[in-house]
């Protein structure tokens, strides 16, 4: 997903959400649960991730592909398999130029051509290759750095234009740190020996592309040098995952006038001129210290330095776009030493991929004509009602909230926007042109068309009807600044939502989801934004107070979790999706109550309809993962690790003890005083 906002996109329903209520479509006619999914010899309270998704584990091994597997991975392959008729379809004939068919099955075919990409080699990017060693001095720097990231290459910071997050109606030019290509900034300054050991790979890597790129072994090393030099310092200021969580701390907004002098130095009017902004009354800088650090920087290193950051830059944004050594060389890094993956996807698998990410909205309407029924939107609709439902009674139900502060998380509720499926209106790509002269090329045509569509907004009102992920995503998401929750197409369809199954099953699936968007209106994140989407606190103090003492237990909690030898999970970071989770669960648990009450579910396949709710959640976070990715996320993602969002999660939900009847002798078992319970 592009980058609209840290909230939003922070808020996001993690890619990995997957699974369901059974193993394979049409095994159950209504309900049940797949036995040959768990692995009964393990005791619910032992270890309930294990005992409900042992069986489905221990059939879907770790391939050479994948750094993790899980029930998301075969749906999403699934997903691919559809994108891929769709898309070849259209890429094995000739269509009329500047049609949607023409755009997506040229781009598909030149991401195919293996040949002609071997025999252009680095020859795609030469030409802005060149064009960064020949800059001569600091003055040229900034509209460089804008030139490549209307290229989609991204360097020392990042911009872009979202709603102001004080003032949700009005889209405002924002800055934010960026130009560290690990992501985070403890992989720099870390110095135990497994983050040392990653970034001498790291500089290894940048090697191998300015080698490829025609450089002498000395010439390369020393260019690696200097990246390093740079993106250290960056990093040094920047803010972490956890910081960049706070949006009180992300937020300075200043007139272009006061902008202009605290961060003075570099050419800010010939980098805004580029994106065709002649100039700003106001903008908002997230991160204030590590766009300082980039002035200095630009003011104090020589340009050589510069240089080799920015040819790096642009080498590394490329690569998967070139001949196959380059595309080799990234993943050897980026693959094998971040991820643990052994083996790269699959070229077509790739190129699927690509033409998805650059068309997207495109493709989806092709997808959403052949494989989204209508039935599934009404169905969800009435799924979604019931949860907000529920919502407001879990709201009237806590004895730590006062009633005014009660009476405005209702306002918020009620104020939620829903969209499911597909937007009711789709972008139009008629100015993006898709030539036969190189796929980069093309890339960067489709990165300058959505920047320019991006930056044509600056000071514009926001267009609450656009979609943040297209329909074919499986995903979903809450974004604060719309105060909206939206499912796309691809996430209802089985195993997450079944229109053959019972409540049991689509409650303990779907509607933990829906539950876990409701709930990131409310949690950590969220609740600091009213109902029109603007930051700004609508609580009482006490109540504020004490919700921040019923989350710190969640975060102490999860801070114990030991997700590897001497690596621990990071509570702090991944606190508003934790909550979340606890929200969605216990919303969604009541709302199955509440659509049950006066026809009760019967026992299925042994296992009462409380159990088959919490093993359907249970079956959403079903797979493997490789170590190498667990350090990934431990460091960088808001999320959870799939079996602690299980295993992390059920301890602190009443009803969960209630159908396993779990107890203290039960390694799982919680104290109820011990227990988080906010939503």
């Amino acid at each position: 997903m592009r980058k609209m906002n840290y909230v939003a996109t922070a808020a996001v329903l993690m890619a990995a959400m997957a699974g369901g209520c059974a193993g394979q479509k049409g095994a159950q006619a209504v309900s049940g649960i797949d036995r040959a999914n768990m692995d009964t010899t393990v005791a619910p309270g032992k270890d309930f991730a294990r005992y409900a998704t042992g069986g489905w584990n221990d059939a879907h091994p770790l391939t050479d592909e994948y750094s993790r597997y899980g029930s998301f991975e075969v749906l999403a392959e699934n997903n691919q398999e559809k994108l891929k008729e769709l898309i070849e379809g259209l890429a094995a004939q000739q269509h009329e130029a500047g049609t949607a068919a023409q755009k997506i099955g040229d781009l598909y075919n030149l991401a195919m051509d293996s040949v002609t990409l071997n025999e252009q080699g680095m020859a795609p990017v030469k030409a802005q290759f060149d064009k960064i060693a020949a800059l001569g001095d600091p003055s040229q720097l900034l509209p460089m750095v804008a030139e490549l990231a209307k290229q989609g290459v991204g360097t020392y910071f990042s911009s872009y234009v979202y709603a102001d997050p004080k003032n949700s109606e009005l889209n405002i030019f924002q800055l934010a740190q960026g130009g560290i290509n690990l992501g985070e900034k403890e992989y720099y300054l870390a110095t135990d020996s497994v983050t040392e050991n990653i970034r001498q790979q790291y500089k290894e890597y940048i090697v191998r592309l300015f080698r490829l790129a025609g450089c002498e072994e000395e010439a390369a090393r020393q260019k690696a040098a200097d990246v390093l030099e740079i993106e250290t310092r960056i990093a040094e200021k920047s803010f972490s995952a956890v910081q960049r969580r706070d949006p009180e701390a992300n937020y300075h907004k200043m007139t272009y006038a006061d902008f202009q002098q605290q961060f003075a130095g570099v050419d800010w009017p010939g980098y805004l001129r580029a994106f065709g902004i002649d100039g700003l009354d106001e903008l908002n800088v997230e991160q204030v210290e590590p766009i300082q650090e980039v002035v200095k920087l630009a003011n104090t290193l020589p340009m050589s330095k510069h240089i080799a950051y920015l040819q790096y830059n642009l080498l590394d944004a490329a690569a998967p776009y070139l001949s196959d050594d380059f595309v080799a060389t990234r993943f050897d890094f980026y693959g094998k030493v971040l991820s643990g993956r052994q083996v790269n996807r699959p070229r077509w698998k790739r190129a699927v991929g690509s033409v998805d990410g650059l068309l997207g909205e495109l493709v989806g309407q092709m997808y959403v004509e052949k494989y989204f029924p209508a039935a599934a939107k009404e169905r969800m609709l009435q799924l979604v009602k019931n949860l907000q439902v529920s919502l407001g009674q879990r709201i009237d139900a806590q004895e730590w909230m006062c009633d005014s502060t009660k009476a405005k998380a209702h306002e918020k509720l009620a104020a939620f926007t829903v969209k499911i499926g597909y937007p009711d209106k789709w972008k139009d790509y008629s100015d993006l042109d898709v030539q036969k002269d190189s796929y980069w090329a093309n890339v960067c045509r489709a990165a300058a068309w959505g920047v320019k569509d991006m930056y044509s907004r600056v000071g514009k009102p926001v267009d609450k009807s656009e979609w943040l992920m297209t329909p074919q995503t499986v995903n979903a998401y809450y974004n604060p600044s719309t105060n909206e929750i939206c499912f796309p197409a691809a996430i209802l369809q089985y195993p997450f939502f079944d229109m053959n199954a019972d409540d049991a099953c689509n409650y303990g699936a779907i509607g933990v989801v829906i539950g876990h968007e409701m709930t990131h209106g409310f949690d950590d994140q969220g609740r600091q934004f009213d109902k029109n989407g603007n930051l700004k606190d609508w609580w009482t103090a006490e109540d504020a107070a004490r919700f921040k003492e019923r989350t710190q237990v969640m975060v102490d909690f999860f801070n114990k979790i030991e997700v590897l030898p001497g690596l621990f999970a990071n509570g702090e970071l991944t606190l508003g999706e934790n909550i979340a989770d606890h929200g969605g669960l216990k919303i969604a648990f009541l709302a199955f109550r509440n659509a049950t009450k006066d026809a009760p579910l019967g026992v299925e396949n042994g296992f009462t309809p409380e159990q088959r709710f919490f093993l359907s959640y249970a079956l959403l976070w079903a797979g493997n993962i490789r170590d190498e990715q667990i350090r990934v996320y431990t460091k960088s993602d808001p999320h959870s690790l799939a079996r602690w969002r299980v295993n992390g999660a059920l301890p602190h939900i009443p009803a969960w003890y209630d159908a396993f009847g779990i107890t203290e002798g039960d390694a799982m078992y919680v104290a109820p005083e011990a227990r988080v319970n906010v939503w």
